[in-house]
């Protein structure tokens, strides 16, 4: 047997396994969100801003109400 008749048949995409595509794709997505932040193209949610913001505008009422 030669190393040609060892190699792997590569599959047509639909007939790869819907899981592994899957895994893949989430692995590519996170691989490139890491190279991203590396770079310093990092942002902060906006959900995090909007909560920062809630709380700064709460805590500056309860101080002008109770303070």
């Amino acid at each position: 047997m030669t190393d040609e008749d060892k190699v792997e048949p590569i599959l047509p995409r639909d007939r790869v396994p819907l899981r592994k595509r899957m895994l893949d794709r989430r692995r590519e997505k996170i691989r490139a969100e890491i190279e991203r932040n590396r770079r310093g193209e990092y942002t902060v949610p906006t959900w995090v801003l909007v909560a920062a913001l809630v709380a700064l505008v709460a805590g500056l009422a309860a101080f002008i109400i109770w303070g």
